[in-house]
């Protein structure tokens, strides 16, 4: 992906049948551009942006992977829940950790406020990009390996999904564009 800052998607203001008090909550693996494409879907729809991983790290002033490796696997992941159980937000676009999909109550209230986007970005892109960032914070198990994580999740993000994007090799803002126009799809066409 390129700079973020460079970009400026050529999208719609305003999504159709999507109230003031509602939430874009975008779910996928580590690696999926979560923050990156959250960040420019905000700035285009004049919304405020948020990131779960930060809300986490802000809450015990530690970096994310600190976290998951003192608390293991289980026990991260049900915190992550309360967390995001515990969040109330309005015309925000927030990038979700990766490992939120795990808890049903998590993905009820994030259904709660409002639609949920999955990026559905295929294993050898996530690949590369984690092992350019590798502290960027996964919530692994012991012998399991992010090749693995993506199969058991995959599955859970289509799930959850209000609607699934497909991106590959694009520009942010050329996956700006398709997230915008595929949730305008599902409710109802466009208003500019």
């Amino acid at each position: 992906m390129t700079d973020e800052k460079d970009q400026k998607p050529t999208c719609p203001k305003t999504l159709p049948n999507l109230p003031d008090s509602s939430c874009i909550s975008i779910i996928g693996m580590a690696g999926s551009g979560k923050t990156t494409i959250g960040r420019l879907l905000a700035k285009a729809l004049g919304w405020a942006f948020a990131d779960s991983d930060h809300i986490i790290e802000a809450a015990y002033a530690a970096p994310l992977q600190q976290i998951s490796d003192a608390l293991g696997k289980e026990a991260f992941i049900e915190m992550e829940a309360e967390i995001i159980g515990g969040l109330r937000l309005c015309r925000t676009v927030l990038a979700t950790g990766g490992s939120v999909v795990y808890r049903e109550s998590a993905m009820r209230h994030l259904r709660g406020m409002g639609p949920i986007v999955y990026l559905d970005v295929p294993m050898n892109i996530v690949l590369e990009r984690i092992a350019r960032n590798p502290d960027r914070g996964l919530a692994i198990a012991p012998g399991q390996t992010v090749e693995d994580l993506f199969l058991e999740r995959e599955a859970l993000y289509r799930r959850y999904a209000t609607v699934s994007v497909r991106l590959t090799e694009l520009s942010p803002a050329e996956c700006v564009q398709i997230t915008l126009d595929a949730l305008a799809q599902s409710m109802g066409k466009c208003a500019v």
